[in-house]
């Protein structure tokens, strides 16, 4: 199977879907990640065999055998996407291809088949038109989906697997921010690395945000909304949050991000932001950015405010920062114009009331 050959799932609807009324109830007061909708897709490979045996269905659990290859050497993947209903009623999804090629970067990483693009894609298509009613209409709502893909062979030996099981999953979300946009704390890991080089920073694993629990409990312990990584060789550079890019906004209107150096994220929303943020008239940098300018550029007002981006919160504007050596703050006590602006600008793209010269709004239905 090639990245245009298109795949066809088999549909079985489910037998006791949620009824209007219920589904209606759970719509109102969503959260994030904590109500689902009633189907699932499911596409499983074979060494041999390739891509097969595609099917909607109902959600249901998975059956698992306790020498599943995943449950001992960690062949895992997963990305996040949203659906967005549109001002015309259809429904779009935001750069999808985007996410269909992460996908398959992260499969080389961990030595995993490639998911054709064609049939991540069609995947998508077919779990939203099924589960369209489940899309939030409320304003800033969204469907949130959840494609991943495990080592589903039975077997115990430290190899890559021979058999995978792609599965996706859709839960609705409300306004990430249900009471204004306010900016958060963040905690400065010092203890601790995310990622390495040569490893697996790049990719999209269940590892790295496992490795990112410890840290993040600590954050919260020292009373902060998220954790803030250091690079891991000079335990000096700013790389990431623990699901989030960053990004600094200087008193030129400068806009500066982390350099891509295989152990940060390439976060779709960051690449989004970065486009953005030069078509409203920004000089932007990828560079490395120490902790030590962070803290100075702070104090000296140069720096006016820092943000992280990334799919479920979309931009979330960052205000004090704590460390085991003292707290400083970038900006005032309310979200940055710049911030806000380039939140906006992606908001609008996203929810299709705006113009999308870069082609990043795919129709769906």
């Amino acid at each position: 199977m090639s990245d245009g050959d298109i795949l066809a799932f088999d549909v079985h609807p489910h037998a006791h879907p949620t009824s209007p009324a219920e589904r209606a109830a759970r719509l109102v007061n969503p959260g994030f990640g904590k109500v689902f909708t009633d189907h699932m897709v499911t596409l499983r490979y074979a060494d041999g065999k390739g891509w097969h045996d595609g099917r909607v269905e109902a959600r249901a659990p998975i059956p698992m055998d306790p020498a599943s290859a995943v449950l001992h050497y960690a062949q895992e993947i997963f990305e996040g996407l949203k659906a967005y209903a549109l001002p015309d009623g259809g429904v779009s999804l935001f750069r999808p291809e985007a996410n269909a090629r992460r996908f398959q970067r992260s499969a080389d990483r961990l030595a995993m088949p490639r998911l054709p693009e064609q049939a991540f894609l069609d995947s998508i298509a077919a779990l939203v038109e099924i589960d369209r009613e489940w899309i939030p209409t409320a304003e800033g709502g969204s469907l949130y989906l959840r494609p991943f893909m495990f080592a589903s062979e039975v077997f115990l030996g430290v190899r890559p697997a021979q058999e995978y099981l792609y599965v996706l999953i859709a839960s609705p979300a409300g306004a990430y921010f249900s009471g204004g946009v306010k900016p958060v704390t963040l905690w400065v890991s010092e203890d601790y690395a995310r990622a390495a080089p040569g490893g697996t920073g790049a990719a999209k694993c269940g590892g790295n945000y496992a490795a990112s629990l410890a840290p993040q409990a600590a954050a919260i312990a020292q009373g902060c909304d998220q954790v803030v990584f250091l690079d891991a060789v000079e335990h000096r550079y700013v790389e990431e949050l623990g699901g989030m890019n960053v990004f600094f906004v200087y008193d030129d209107g400068t806009v500066v991000t982390p350099a891509l150096t295989g152990t940060i994220l390439e976060g779709i929303t960051r690449e989004s932001i970065l486009t953005l943020a030069r078509r409203a008239g920004h000089e932007v940098r990828e560079r490395q950015v120490s902790f030590d300018e962070w803290r100075a550029d702070a104090a000296s007002g140069r720096l006016r405010e820092v943000f992280a981006c990334g799919t479920a919160a979309v931009v979330t504007p960052i205000g004090a920062v704590k460390w085991a050596g003292g707290e400083f703050r970038a900006g005032g006590a309310e979200p940055g114009p710049v911030t806000m602006a380039l939140r906006q600008s992606l908001l609008d793209l996203q929810r299709g009331v705006a113009p999308d010269p870069d082609g990043w709004v795919y129709r769906v239905r």
